[in-house]
């Protein structure tokens, strides 16, 4: 019998169980958010100085909902790291089912935010609402970043909850393994979002090279 299960009740426990996905903890396995990271620009530094104290003074006297998440910090990250021109686009809540233990449990769910190339998946982000902590939307990322069509390359995910961020990469060459990046801040002395740009610039210039 075929089980019909949403994304927002699967587990990490149940993606073990139905594809034998794995944690990996060497930093080797995921050296992209580390390595070869380009420099920002001046007009860069200053547009971030500016998104900061917007998010922290909007969050002051909201609830933030993830409407206002997107609008206040991810969308100008995505504008500065290229994602909104060729080869890239943006879909916003597209709709995506996974079949998983030979089609006997379907996964569905919506994406918040899927950035693509014609039918390529690059980078997907799930946005959670302010004050729920990233575990909660892992599994879902997993599941999401699973469902990418081309099983032969990497690919990448940005959880956040707009005061904390983290990378994902998840490969699926024979048994699905995936690592995290560390945890970026809001809160941390400076600005977090440098790190956090730095990083999109970088995926954005694999996923480029990728797609020549």
């Amino acid at each position: 019998m075929v089980q019909t299960v949403a994304a927002t009740a699967v587990t990490i426990s149940d993606l073990e169980s139905w594809c034998g996905i794995q944690l990996i903890e060497d930093e080797q396995f995921f050296r992209e958010w580390l390595d070869d990271l380009p420099d920002l620009t001046e007009s860069e530094k200053f547009l971030l100085e500016r998104v900061k104290p917007e998010y922290l003074n909007i969050l002051k006297y909201s609830s933030m909902l993830e409407t206002s998440v997107k609008m206040v910090v991810l969308s100008p990250l995505l504008e500065m790291a290229g994602f909104y021109l060729p080869p890239f686009y943006i879909e916003t809540e597209p709709s995506i089912e996974l079949e998983l233990v030979d089609g006997e449990v379907i996964i569905k769910g919506r994406i918040d935010v899927l950035v693509l190339d014609k039918t390529f998946w690059i980078l997907v982000i799930e946005s959670k609402r302010v004050g729920v902590s990233l575990e909660e939307g892992e599994a879902q990322m997993l599941k999401y970043l699973l469902s990418n069509p081309d099983k032969q390359v990497p690919s990448y995910g940005l959880l956040t909850n707009e005061t904390n961020f983290q990378f994902m990469k998840l490969t699926q060459v024979d048994t699905p393994q995936y690592a995290f990046s560390r945890l970026f801040n809001l809160r941390n002395p400076g600005n977090d979002l440098y790190g956090v740009l730095r990083v999109l610039k970088r995926l954005a210039q694999i996923l480029r090279n990728r797609l020549k």
